[in-house]
C-alpha cells in the first residue's frame, strides 16, 4: 500500500511539474483563440513559431548563447582539470585547507557579487561583451570536487605505470586521468550548459544590446516589450529558446544520471 501511494504520488507530482510546459506546447501550435479553450479538434498551426522567430533576432541570441556556453565551458574543463589533479594526487603544503577555502564558493550565492562584478568589468570596459557574462564563471568550485572526487578513484598504479613509459605531469594528466573520467565531464558538462543557458539575472545586468544578449535576456526583452501579452506568441518564442535543452536532456538523461551514480554523488 505505501508503495502504491509514493508511486502515485510520484506520478502527481511529475504531471504537476510538466503541467506549465505541456501548455506553453499547447498554446505554441495552436491558434490564439485555443490558448484558454483546449479542444481535441483544435487546428495545429507553425504560424506562432513564425510569428516569434520574425519578432525578435532570436538566432543572434542563440549564437551569443552557443558562443557563451561553449567559452565557458571550454574554460571550465581547462581549469578544473589540473586543479583537480593537484587536490586528488600531489601532496604540498595547506592543500587541505586551499580546497576548503575553494569548496566556499558553493557556498555564496552569485547574485551576491553583482554589483563587485560589474564595477570589475567596468574597469576591464568590457560591459555588454559575452566575456564579460563569462569571466566570473570560468571557474567552478564544483567542478573542482566533481573532478577531485574522480581522480581519487583512478588506480594509483595507472599512474605510476604512465610515470615510468617516460610520461610527463601534462601527459599524465590528459592519457590516464581525463579518458577515465569521461562520465564525469559529460555530467558536468550538462550541469555547466544547461546552468549558462538558463542564466539571467547576470546577463541582464552586464548586456544592453542584441549583439551580446543570450536568449534569456532576449526572451524577457520580446515578452515584456514586443508582443504584450499574446500568449500564444510568448509560448512559441519560450519553446524556441528552451527546446535545444529539451532534445539534449531527452537524449542524454540516461547518460547522465549514470556519470553521476558513477562520480559517486548522492
Amino acid at each position: 500500500m505505501t508503495r502504491k501511494l509514493e508511486i502515485t504520488g510520484a506520478w502527481l507530482l511529475g504531471f504537476i511539474w510538466v503541467m506549465p510546459l505541456l501548455y506553453a506546447v499547447w498554446t505554441a501550435f495552436h491558434p490564439a483563440e485555443f490558448a484558454t479553450h483546449f479542444s481535441l479538434t483544435a487546428p495545429l498551426t507553425l504560424k506562432n513559431i513564425e510569428s516569434a522567430w520574425a519578432a525578435a533576432p532570436f538566432a543572434r541570441y542563440f549564437l551569443n548563447t552557443t558562443i557563451l556556453v561553449t567559452l565557458i565551458l571550454v574554460a571550465q574543463f581547462t581549469v578544473c582539470t589540473p586543479a583537480a589533479f593537484a587536490f586528488a594526487r600531489m601532496n604540498f603544503p595547506g592543500r587541505d585547507i586551499v580546497f576548503a577555502i575553494v569548496l566556499m564558493q558553493l557556498m555564496v550565492m552569485p547574485d551576491i557579487l553583482l554589483v563587485a562584478n560589474y564595477r570589475t568589468m567596468a574597469r576591464l570596459d568590457l560591459v555588454d561583451t559575452i566575456l564579460a557574462i563569462a569571466l566570473p564563471y570560468l571557474g567552478s568550485a564544483f567542478g573542482i570536487f566533481l573532478l577531485r572526487q574522480t581522480f581519487r578513484q583512478v588506480p594509483q598504479e595507472l599512474d605510476d605505470a604512465a610515470r615510468l613509459e617516460g610520461c610527463s605531469l601534462a601527459a599524465r594528466i590528459w592519457r590516464v586521468y581525463v579518458p577515465l573520467a569521461r562520465p564525469t565531464y559529460l555530467a558536468y558538462g550538462l550541469v555547466s550548459v544547461s546552468y549558462h543557458w538558463n542564466n539571467f539575472l547576470w546577463p541582464l545586468v552586464i548586456t544592453n544590446s542584441v549583439t551580446t544578449r543570450p536568449v534569456t535576456v532576449g526572451l524577457s526583452v520580446f515578452a515584456s516589450t514586443d508582443q504584450g501579452i499574446d500568449w500564444s506568441i510568448i509560448t512559441a518564442a519560450t519553446i524556441l529558446t528552451s527546446a535545444p535543452l529539451l532534445v539534449a536532456f531527452l537524449l542524454f538523461q540516461r547518460q547522465f544520471v549514470q556519470s553521476f551514480m558513477r562520480a559517486g554523488i548522492r
